[in-house]
């Protein structure tokens, strides 16, 4: 089995990820040494390729991997034959020869897919130019641990229509979460994630404005404006994007308990401000954090087959 969108998972099997990754965030650090149970990548070797380089998807990984007993080999594009021009396929096929599990941070999604198809052991996207699903996974992870339950919570999503984007609402039709996205004009979703989640069962909405996405809302999140690959378009999208911001006043619009997210890096002062992000309805750093917890639970699951 691959990862490679959200929706490759069952409401059933996000759920019991949640539940495998909440009890390796329990017990972490708990097992005595060397305990076979919490080693379920023992003698087990992870290939991480990064076309994009990153703090939380490389640590979280490597970690997971690490401390599941498992050895990660981190592998940027300069380091592999891609970057000479081997094709995606042979390098899948060759990859499996050596180890038990990929994991792909790329810019395009094509490149994912094509490890997927050609490898023989289970690829996991860890970010590509359409979706990011492990990120999703810990957004979920941190929202059920806040709320005590995910159906029926209310999302917005404040900003670029982009991959994290995509996979929430992919999510939040899979689990039975409403969402409401607030994008600038030509900035949106695409429209075939929408009709994907519509055929999940899903309703997602999507305005132009903050405050109406907003409303009522338990949980409002937010990405970066100029995502790794648009810096070309930078000043346009910072001129774009200039009231689309988590803010104090923003959060006043939604639920009175309700909790700002961000994936981070954030670029503080442009798509959340400093009080949100540091005061008591933020969940940024926990949200962070799940980012280990739920990577030991999908590692565990597709690759050690725990």
């Amino acid at each position: 089995m691959n990862l490679i969108s959200i929706s490759d998972l069952s409401k059933k099997q996000i759920l019991w990820l949640l539940d495998s990754a909440d009890r390796f965030k329990e017990m972490r650090g708990r097992d005595p040494e060397g305990s076979e149970p919490s080693l379920p990548l023992r003698r087990k070797n992870v290939a991480m390729i990064f076309e994009k380089p990153s703090t939380r998807t490389r640590v979280s990984m490597e970690v997971a991997t690490t401390e599941l007993g498992g050895h990660a080999l981190y592998l940027s594009a300069d380091e592999l034959q891609l970057g000479r021009g081997e094709t995606v396929a042979d390098t899948a096929r060759v990859l499996s020869r050596y180890v038990h599990g990929i994991t792909a941070r790329v810019y395009s999604h094509n490149t994912v897919t094509q490890l997927a198809e050609h490898a023989s052991v289970p690829v996991i996207n860890a970010l590509s130019d359409w979706e990011h699903p492990l990120q999703v996974l810990a957004d979920l992870q941190t929202v059920r641990q806040r709320f005590g339950t995910l159906e029926g919570l209310q999302l917005a999503w404040v900003g670029d229509g982009n991959n994290v984007c995509n996979s929430l609402i992919l999510a939040a039709a899979i689990i039975g979460m409403e969402i409401a996205v607030a994008s600038p004009k030509g900035y949106e979703p695409a429209e075939q994630i929408l009709e994907q989640a519509r055929s999940l069962g899903g309703q997602p909405k999507v305005v132009e404005e903050p405050p109406e996405a907003a409303k009522g809302a338990d949980v409002v999140v937010t990405d970066t404006w100029v995502s790794m690959g648009d810096e070309d378009q930078a000043a346009e999208r910072l001129r774009v994007f200039g009231r689309y911001q988590i803010s104090s006043w923003l959060m006043k619009q939604a639920n009175e308990k309700a909790i700002a997210m961000h994936c981070l890096p954030a670029h503080r002062g442009q798509e959340i401000t400093d009080e949100v992000m540091d005061g008591p309805q933020s969940a940024v750093f926990d949200e962070a954090e799940n980012r280990l917890h739920t990577s030991k639970a999908v590692f565990a699951w597709m690759i050690a087959g725990r």
